[in-house]
């Protein structure tokens, strides 16, 4: 087979400079995401993602909308490294003779590799949502204000605003962990193997069936377009299938609120809450 061609510190190594690009790429998308997905029926900040990225700019910066990056700069080479590793594995030990892996064993591969990486990633999305989160609540929290001055202009004199300083993944992680140990920074754990487990076991048998799709000769690799499309395909895929879970984890880890927005003991009570309160997708 083409693939047992590559060297696994070649698929770490490869794995890793596509992760640290693809967190580049795509990051502002990310943060749009998590502030949308955050806010509740309380005050809306965002209608859409242009409209978040757009009110991010004005209100951060440019540099606004990559806030939490250095995070998972730091941390999706081990996650990849873990992910394909651990993809490799259980494709090598569930294949009879070197067969080809039939769909099942495809998908009780990629269930391993989604459980595996959690290790990092449960970690890395706990900072990370609260640094990319902060700027909606902050955000929120000076509006309030305005509001509230603009309903009290016959007051003698007007409050200065409260800057809040904007906490560090440094501090959040001192915090957590002073407070709660380690089990601080996997909170949402459960509800990041419901996304994480259903993405790989969609993810990579679509990637490996679609990519061979595009091979002449099963020795010889898939043209780079082949692959690139084929990845497109699957994690576009694979992103749409988890997303309500993933907007349970979102909102499970996040640690600050916004205002007039709920609080969840678990996976089934932020499930039910946001049927009820919230029917709207995110």
């Amino acid at each position: 087979m083409a693939d047992k061609q590559i060297s696994l510190p070649a698929k770490l190594i490869n794995g890793g400079i596509a992760g640290l690009i693809g967190v580049t790429c795509v990051f502002p998308i990310d943060l749009a995401k998590t502030r949308l997905q955050n806010q509740q029926n309380g005050q809306r900040m965002y209608t859409s993602m242009s409209d978040c990225l757009i009110k991010t700019i004005r209100s951060e910066g440019y540099f606004g909308m990559y806030r939490g990056a250095a995070v998972n700069l730091t941390l999706v080479t081990p996650e990849k490294a873990i992910k394909l590793a651990a993809n490799d594995f259980f494709r090598h030990h569930l294949s009879k003779d070197g067969k080809k892996l039939t769909l099942l064993r495809e998908m009780l591969a990629g269930c391993g590799a989604g459980t595996c990486q959690v290790i990092v990633t449960t970690p890395m999305e706990m900072l990370k949502i609260q640094l990319q989160d902060a700027g909606r609540i902050a955000a929120q929290k000076k509006l309030m204000a305005a509001q509230a001055q603009l309903s009290s202009s016959s007051a003698a004199g007007a409050a200065e605003p409260v800057v809040e300083a904007r906490p560090t993944a440094t501090q959040i992680t001192r915090e957590l962990l002073r407070s709660k140990g380690i089990a601080g920074l996997y909170k949402g754990l459960g509800a990041t193997l419901l996304r994480d487990v259903p993405f790989s076991i969609v993810y990579f048998p679509l990637f490996a069936n679609l990519n061979k799709l595009g091979q002449k000769d099963p020795s010889v690799k898939a043209p780079f377009y082949v692959s690139f499309l084929s990845g497109c395909v699957a994690g576009s895929t694979a992103a749409v299938a988890v997303n309500p879970c993933d907007v349970i984890k979102t909102r499970l880890q996040s640690l600050q609120r916004g205002v007039n927005e709920d609080t969840y003991s678990g996976i089934l009570d932020c499930t039910k809450s946001g049927r009820r309160k919230d029917p709207r997708p995110s």
